[in-house]
């Protein structure tokens, strides 16, 4: 099986391990990661998730024999394409927050996983690879996007166009990273922050992240207030405050 599962209380970690291909994603990979990641959206009594790979790489990126397969189709099957997509989209689009635990490569589509959690803790080890114009493709998946996000124009533009590569700590000095850790540590430190976010109630967690992810693209700051008022209000309604804060 290539992917693992932990629970470790309300959080459940997964783990990428093919170490052989360097946690690539496969149409295996791909298929459970998607059906996993679902069946945790369902369940609950999870309430945060961290992703790690197996072995010296975090994910090396798509299957190389896939690639392949794309480019001798002529520029490719736009629904191949974006299924290997899925397979790290499904983390952003999940309404469980999520940890990439990177303690390796993060590759191209690797890359993107890493890029598509919402928070990412590192290892010295860690490298930050974007390599698709290197290879001879164009990027994909939300990668320019996603990486113009955290680190700014320059970064994006150093690391797509110029082919540099970051390592963990250096990722943090860029904000690609929120913190760089020791490899012994890294899941009980991603596996501690995901807790406390577990601790909050699932809905509540949902609407966060997805202001969160709206936040930025609000066309003002008094658009901005609504939504959060309107899902304050709402939050207000279900009694959580009530049930957590004691009454003076």
């Amino acid at each position: 099986m290539p992917l693992h599962v932990e629970r470790r209380d309300a959080v459940a970690v997964l783990t990428l391990d093919d170490p052989e291909r360097r946690n690539a994603l496969g149409n295996d990979m791909v298929d459970q990661i998607i059906g996993t990641m679902g069946e945790l959206r369902d369940d609950e009594s999870v309430g945060a998730v961290v992703v790690t790979g197996a072995g010296s790489a975090f994910c090396s990126g798509a299957d190389v024999g896939n690639l392949v397969k794309l480019t001798d189709a002529e520029g490719g099957d736009a629904r191949e394409v974006r299924s290997i997509y899925d397979g790290f989209l499904v983390f952003r689009d999940s309404p469980l927050p999520t940890i990439a635990a990177v303690n390796g490569a993060a590759v191209g589509a690797g890359f993107n996983l890493a890029l598509a959690c919402d928070v990412r803790i590192v290892t010295p080890d860690a490298r930050f690879d974007t390599r698709f114009a290197t290879i001879g493709l164009h990027p994909g998946g939300g990668h320019v996007w996603m990486l113009e996000r955290l680190g700014g124009p320059q970064t994006a533009a150093a690391m797509v166009a110029f082919g540099e590569r970051v390592s963990g700590e250096r990722a943090v000095e860029l904000g690609l990273a929120w913190q760089c850790v020791e490899p012994e540590t890294l899941i009980d430190t991603a596996v501690e922050m995901a807790a406390r976010a577990a601790t909050v109630p699932r809905a509540l967690m949902a609407k966060v992240k997805a202001t969160l992810q709206e936040a930025p693209w609000q066309p003002d700051f008094d658009a901005a207030i609504t939504v959060e008022l309107d899902r304050q209000a709402w939050s207000f309604a279900q009694g959580y405050l009530n049930a957590r804060v004691k009454k003076p």
